[in-house]
């Protein structure tokens, strides 16, 4: 895709009818295999500025439904991740990256705050 042949908006400046991925999802939509139509542009202060791609509105196609079994990918995924791999219990939150491993394991010598 040529970004360069694109028109080109200042943030919050783009015309109606089009409209952001994010936005499209917030409306139910997605793109649909449409081509991006225009950017909009937010300034920055210390690298480029960051761009959004805008697709038409009236193009989007309704979200796909949830199957089943991507449902249950999704939970067991999401379960994979908030399992400490040290001790094998769940967290109750995501595992930090940072960490790999549940808040306790980490730092067995602190104690908790009643």
């Amino acid at each position: 895709m040529a970004t360069a042949t694109l028109p080109v908006y200042r943030w919050h400046l783009a015309p109606d009818g089009l409209a952001t991925r994010r936005q499209l999802r917030a409306l139910g939509l997605r793109p649909g295999g449409q081509d991006v139509v225009a950017q909009v542009e937010r300034p920055r202060y210390r690298r480029g500025p960051l761009v959004a791609y805008l697709y038409r509105i009236e193009l989007a196609l309704p979200v796909r439904a949830m199957t089943a079994a991507k449902a249950a990918a999704l939970a067991k995924a999401n379960t994979a991740r908030r399992t400490c791999p040290t001790c094998r219990r769940d967290a109750g939150y995501v595992i930090p990256t940072s960490l790999g491993m549940c808040v306790p394991c980490a730092y067995p010598n602190e104690q908790r705050a009643a």
